[in-house]
């Protein structure tokens, strides 16, 4: 077993055009001062960062870990939610998902996919620049709109959307493998692998490919009542990041997974500050322990009832509690008790 690091604590819901958050120096010194030991970085704010350059420059990527450590924080991983979710949009979404990217793209589904392609491959290069190991990232969509068989969907067109999306990001994962960094989808409604039959799905038309990897999120399982803790039994080998985040989810007679389209706070299900929702956390520390995953526990703060300060403030010190000192021995060793072939013959019955 091994001790996984932290904590570590997501930037996107915190990075503003206000000091402290408007400049990577500012907004880690900030995070250091609340208790973070690391940093994970949202590759799409320019006010942070600047994936481009960190794909070209490796004196940039030095100057990025050294105002980092100057402030007592590592970067823990990059991402790429919003540009992966670009690499596949079914045409519903369009003119909502244009927002993410340049203007120069707006309109033109396959320029807006190129873009978004090439900024994976900067993120590879990019990831690997800044020696690490992991990369966060969305898979974006083709079927999520048929997501109930209501009404009946065609036969073939989930199999067809899955070939496709695959084929999309073959590629991409290759590039991640020259590089040597893993990218991890963050299994999230709203992305056609949003639990673990879909993971299955695409990880078997990847065949099984070593880079595609997963980005092990609770709040997300809580909102759809899937067991959340099983899932990391199933899915161990694959988990390679880790959002520590919370929610609720409180069936009413009047709505239950769906929402009914109300709004955050007037869900069954929604996001909650660290410590305020349902997820076991004590149970996600300890099987995450258990089978040895020592990579970073990253707060991802997203609350519609809780100040985004406050939050942060919690978030730390309730990160640091949860995780495990993993155990170097046995709790019995202390009885000293040798291998003796003859003895256990002896206590087997068994003929010398």
């Amino acid at each position: 077993m091994k001790t996984m690091k932290g904590p570590g604590i997501f930037l996107a819901q915190f990075a503003g055009d206000a000091a402290p958050f408007n400049t990577l120096d500012s907004i880690s010194a900030w995070a250091a001062g609340l208790g973070y030991k690391g940093v994970q970085i949202p590759t799409w704010d320019a006010r942070l960062f600047d994936l481009k350059l960190a794909a070209e420059s490796t004196a940039y990527c030095d100057d990025v870990r050294g105002t980092l450590a100057k402030n007592g924080v590592e970067l823990t991983e990059l991402s790429t939610h919003l540009q992966g979710q670009l690499v596949a949009v079914h045409p519903a979404y369009d003119s909502l998902f244009d927002s993410f990217a340049p203007k120069s793209v707006h309109g033109d589904p396959a320029a807006r996919q190129a873009w978004a392609t090439e900024q994976l491959h900067f993120a590879a290069k990019a990831s690997k620049n800044l020696g690490l190991k992991v990369h966060a990232t969305f898979s974006g969509a083709l079927a999520w709109p048929y997501l109930y068989p209501w009404p009946q969907r065609p036969q073939g067109l989930v199999e067809a959307a899955f070939a496709e999306l695959a084929k999309r990001w073959k590629p991409i994962l290759d590039v991640f493998d020259e590089q040597g960094v893993d990218v991890c989808f963050e299994v999230h409604p709203g992305e056609d692998i949003h639990d673990g039959a879909s993971f299955e799905m695409f990880l078997d038309l990847l065949k099984e490919h070593p880079r595609c990897n997963l980005l092990y999120d609770p709040s997300h399982f809580v909102l759809q009542q899937l067991d959340y803790l099983e899932y990391i039994d199933l899915y161990h080998s694959r988990i390679k990041m880790f959002h520590v985040k919370d929610a609720e989810f409180n069936p009413t007679g009047r709505q239950g997974v769906y929402g009914g389209f109300q709004s955050w706070v007037n869900r069954a299900g929604r996001f909650r500050s660290l410590g305020d929702g349902q997820v076991d956390f004590r149970g996600i520390f300890s099987k995450l322990t258990q089978y040895g995953y020592d990579g970073w526990a990253v707060m991802e703060w997203e609350c519609c009832i809780k100040s985004s300060d406050q939050g942060a403030e919690e978030g730390a010190p309730f990160i640091a509690r949860h995780i495990i000192q993993a155990a170097e021995r046995s709790f019995d060793d202390f009885a000293g008790a040798e291998t003796d072939t003859d003895a256990i013959n002896k206590l087997l019955g068994l003929k010398r």
